[in-house]
C-alpha cells in the first residue's frame, strides 16, 4: 500500500478538496439539469457515490500519514476530523438531523490544511521519529 501513497498527505488534501468542490457542485448541477429537462430532478448514482469512495481513499490517506508525522497532536486531528467528516457524509445520507451543508465544507477543508500542514512541518526524516516509535 506504500507505494501507492507514497504522499499521504498529498493525496488526502486533494481528496478532501476534491469532495469540498463535489460538495458545493452537486446543487448547480442539479439545477441545470432541472431546467435543462424540466423533469423531476435525480442524482447520477455515480455522483452520489463519490462521498464513499472520498472517505475511503481519505481514511488511508490518514492511516498512512498518521505513520510518518513527528508531532503526536496530528494524529487525533486527524482523525478525529475525519470521524466528523464520516458522521457529517453519512448524516447527509440518512438525513437524521438538519446540519448544514457549510458545516461539511468547513470539516473537508480543514481535514485539506491538516494534511498539507502535517505534509509541511510534521514528516520524519527517519524511523526513530515516528509516533510509532515512540
Amino acid at each position: 500500500m506504500r507505494l501507492l501513497l507514497p504522499k499521504p498527505d498529498i493525496v488526502g488534501a486533494a481528496v478532501s478538496m476534491l469532495c469540498v468542490i463535489h460538495c458545493a457542485i452537486t446543487p448547480l448541477l442539479f439545477l441545470s439539469h432541472a431546467a435543462a429537462m424540466s423533469q423531476d430532478i435525480s442524482k447520477p448514482i455515480w455522483w452520489s457515490n463519490l462521498d464513499y469512495l472520498f472517505i475511503i481513499i481519505s481514511f488511508f490517506s490518514i492511516y498512512h500519514a498518521t505513520q510518518n508525522t513527528n508531532r503526536k497532536i496530528m494524529k487525533p486531528l486527524l482523525w478525529a476530523n475525519w470521524c466528523v467528516l464520516l458522521f457529517l457524509i453519512g448524516n447527509e445520507k440518512i438525513e437524521a438531523f438538519s446540519i448544514p451543508e457549510t458545516i461539511t465544507y468547513i470539516t473537508a477543508t480543514v481535514l485539506a490544511v491538516l494534511h498539507i500542514y502535517n505534509l509541511k512541518y510534521c514528516q520524519c526524516k527517519n524511523d526513530k521519529c515516528c509516533t510509532n516509535n515512540g
